[in-house]
């Protein structure tokens, strides 16, 4: 084995790095032997760490080297989809629980293929006989149907013979003609499907222009079709008439729609004979039959033991060839593969080469070397089942360009922290924290059976960790605002002490319990005391409640708005710094944050004035207006109803004259410095960080970058100053809607609980009706809880915190242009995950 590569190092578990970025990854080139080629592959699809490229692009694909063992998988698993449907037909238990076997070796395919086919040739054969025995016993049925419907058929054809005698015959003659019709009135008997006679009879008909008579009668016992076994209800009918050529009508006419003639004598000792010869043959049937369906049975059980591990074999067998049909074969007789792999997992394939290598018994050791090239490699994130939901939707969106920051980290606290700010209730966030909590702890359960199960609850099963996570956020924010279920927890003690109580007082001078309190911190009414955690208790009873907790989370709304967006600039500085883009960090960067923290951040900054600085007993400006007027009042004097701080007038024609700076500085900075220095230029897009040395040019196959002239430049640099300026304003308007939907959840919560609850427990019928009917109004309570704030609003909320990621915070600092790196891995392949 060679290794040309430094590169076997694995990387540090402890290195930070790896959990912010993407793994380090090489590019590889792999040589085999043909006898050990199957062996090292099937090593490396257990392994899962080598991406293979197809080095046969201008191939057909029926002019490759493993065709023909592709064709030969192929029809393993047209034998296994027979023995499957088999099974199905039989409704034969296949076992869940089983374990997932290797690869085969070839030997072992060669068994498997002989097995398969002796197999199918086998249960073939016994279907065939069974199809045809089967055939055989419904006839005789159908035949004992007949010759039990002849009697009644012959007495009433009798009754027409001899009524017809009378009309048309002398009563000279009248015994001997009638002898002699008799003779010449001919009968066929048969079986047809009951849907069918209404057609039978017409063309019958119109065949015989009416000189044909069907008379039929139903058969009670359902006639099974011997192929699909399927109950078809028939009747028994026979059809008199006179004369050969209307005899072959009607014969014609019964095959034609299917129906089956049986013979049948006229003579009552005779069919008594046949019958007893069919009831005979009928029994011996029956005894074969039951022997054919025990044999077929026991052979069928065989398989359905084994038919999962083939399943996978066989799949696995195919993922191999089809692999192996990207190789290129050299002149020396090698097979030469290309993939990537991450770094960390180069000793693993140097490994596994050898462990195929040895089993094959290959005397040419396997190649393996590390080649350095400037394609980007694929992106490839370790997960877990924590981080894998998370990384999903971030994918979603578009797979992390190679070494850039991951979102997904930062995602695992602020997407359930943000879906918690809209869905807060503490009962709500308790119910679906604990529906997740469920899966997490029954996970092998379900596990083990997820054919089994519909794809909305997959999709429920598979976002576990993120419904557990959501609920938790859910519950914290709950707390925040005190809410569960729509009421209020009173743990610490509420800070308002009503003192006077003349304005609540009815006629009588009792307290109106009908009565909303207004509350005001500038009376006395408000000890001073805050509330150690969350919203007063006390507001939940106060008339101006909805203002108060409006205010409280718009404006929390924005200042979430403004951490996370800055967060994601500070996020771009790190991606700058990683890749050597120092003329990013001066003219994007730099502006972008001085802009967005003069405009939002500014913003921010007068709301934690207020609600620490400013006198609650005194009116308090509008911090909108005041964001408005600073740009639209420009130096003019700060209105007396607008101040809130002394130098108020300089500071914000400052931000305002600076945050006008920062556009042009965004807009031609970068553009500008490029044209007139070409080499600065080059040196903000060169690979600097040492993960990027080993991708340097290696003269074959390079992606080299676009050449731009100066007006493309700047019309992209505007592009994006545009979209920049414009957002800083729209992002946070956006991010409203951390306020929208929860106030919109905690209405609707105390709708369902006022309308349902309220008026339940209102009602007094008597001692023995009101039990009843509290655990019916706490039903359909719960059922409308559950369907509609749960469900319904809890996806709500996740698409908007799906939106605020996506859009609001990652355009900040995503390039989300990478492609994902997909090994061959038959781990992967089980769990459909890989197409091919």
């Amino acid at each position: 084995m060679m290794v040309n590569s430094p590169c076997f190092t694995q990387c540090s578990e402890a290195d930070m790095s790896k959990l912010l970025r993407s793994e380090d990854m090489s590019l590889i080139q792999i040589f085999l032997s043909q006898e050990a080629s199957y062996n090292c592959i099937r090593e490396l699809g257990e392994l899962g760490a080598v991406q293979f490229s197809d080095l046969n692009e201008g191939v057909n694909a029926f002019s490759r080297n493993y065709v023909s063992e592709i064709r030969r998988s192929e029809e393993m698993e047209r034998r296994l989809r027979f023995f499957a449907g088999e099974i199905e037909r039989e409704k034969l238990p296949v076992p869940a629980d089983y374990t997932v076997p290797p690869a085969p070796n070839p030997k072992d395919l060669i068994d498997l293929e002989a097995t398969l086919e002796q197999l199918e040739g086998e249960t073939r054969q016994i279907n065939a006989n069974q199809e045809a025995l089967l055939r055989n016993f419904y006839e005789l049925k159908e035949l004992k149907h007949v010759l039990n419907s002849a009697s009644a058929f012959f007495q009433e054809g009798a009754a027409i013979q001899q009524e017809g005698l009378k009309e048309r015959l002398t009563p000279k003659y009248d015994e001997e003609v009638a002898a002699q019709v008799s003779r010449h009135l001919s009968f066929l008997c048969g079986v047809i499907n009951r849907a069918k006679i209404p057609v039978f009879e017409r063309v019958l008909w119109r065949a015989s222009r009416g000189k044909a008579l069907l008379r039929h009668m139903e058969i009670e016992e359902m006639i099974k079709d011997p192929v699909t076994e399927e109950d078809i209800p028939k009747s028994t009918f026979i059809v008199y008439f006179q004369g050969e050529q209307l005899k072959m009508r009607v014969k014609k006419i019964c095959e034609g729609l299917g129906a089956t003639t049986y013979p049948c004598k006229e003579d009552w000792e005779e069919r008594r004979q046949t019958e007893a010869e069919v009831d005979k043959r009928l029994q011996e049937l029956t005894s074969i039959l039951s022997e054919t369906k025990n044999h077929r049975f026991r052979m069928l059980n065989t398989v359905v033991s084994s038919i999962n591990s083939w399943i996978i074999q066989v799949r696995k067998v195919k993922a191999i060839w089809y692999t192996m049909n990207k190789f290129k074969k050299t002149e020396t007789g090698l097979l030469h593969a290309e993939g990537w792999c991450p770094k960390l997992h180069l000793n693993d394939v140097d490994r596994a080469l050898k462990r195929g290598a040895q089993v094959a018994g290959s005397e040419v050791a396997p190649i393996l070397n590390t080649v350095t090239t400037r394609r980007t490699p694929p992106t490839y994130h370790r997960t877990n089942k924590l981080t894998k939901g998370y990384q999903a939707i971030i994918d979603a969106y578009g797979v992390a360009t190679y070494q850039e920051i991951n979102p997904a980290i930062f995602a695992i606290i602020t997407f359930p922290f943000l879906f918690g700010i809209m869905f807060g209730d503490i009962g709500h966030g308790c119910i679906m924290f604990l529906a997740g909590l469920y899966f997490c702890l029954k996970e092998n359960y379900f596990l083990k059976r997820l054919k089994s199960y519909e794809e909305i609850f997959l999709m429920l099963f598979h976002g576990r960790y993120l419904i557990m996570m959501n609920g938790l956020f859910a519950m914290y924010a709950g707390f925040l605002y005190n809410d569960i279920f729509s009421l209020s927890l009173n743990i610490f003690g509420s800070g308002w002490q009503i003192s006077n109580f003349t304005q609540y007082e009815n006629s009588t001078g009792d307290i109106d319990p009908g009565k909303t309190y207004g509350l005001d911190p500038a009376t006395d009414d408000w000890t001073g005391k805050p509330y150690p955690f969350g919203i007063d208790p006390f507001w939940n009873l106060a008339e101006n409640k909805l203002t108060f907790i409006n205010s409280y989370k718009m404006k929390l709304a924005v200042i979430l708005g403004l951490a996370q967006m800055t967060f994601g600039l500070v996020i771009s500085l790190f991606n700058y710094k990683f890749k050597g883009k120092t003329l990013d960090v001066s003219c994007t960067f730099i502006p972008q944050m001085i802009f967005l923290q003069c405009l939002i951040g500014y913003l921010v900054f007068m709301i934690f004035f207020k609600w620490f600085m400013c006198d609650p007993s005194t009116p308090q400006p509008s911090l909108l207006i005041c964001l408005i007027n600073m740009f639209l009042k420009f130096g003019s004097p700060i209105e007396p109803e607008m101040h809130l701080y002394d130098m108020q007038l300089y500071v914000q024609s400052a931000l305002v004259v600076i945050s006008v700076l920062c556009i042009p500085w965004m807009f031609g900075a970068k553009p500008l410095v490029q044209h007139l220095y070409p080499r600065v230029r080059q040196a903000s897009y060169a690979p600097l960080p040492q993960s990027y040395e080993q991708f340097e040019n290696d003269g074959e196959e390079e992606e080299e970058e676009e050449e731009h002239g100066f007006m493309d430049m700047m019309v992209h640099q505007g592009i994006e100053t545009i979209e920049f300026t414009l957002g800083c304003i729209s992002n946070t308007a956006s991010y409203l809607r951390l306020w929208a939907l929860s106030l919109a959840h905690a209405e609707l919560s105390e709708v369902l609980w006022t309308m349902i609850i309220g008026n339940g427990l209102a009602i007094d019928i008597n001692k023995y009706i009101n039990p009843i009917f509290l655990v019916i109004t706490f039903l359909f309570w719960a059922v409308a809880t559950v369907v509609i704030l749960i469900i319904m609003e809890g996806l709500s909320a996740f698409l908007h915190a799906l939106r605020l990621h996506w859009v609001e915070f990652q355009n900040k600092f995503y390039e989300g242009e990478g492609r994902v790196f997909a090994p061959f891995s038959f781990e992967r392949m089980l769990n459909g995950a890989d197409d091919d």
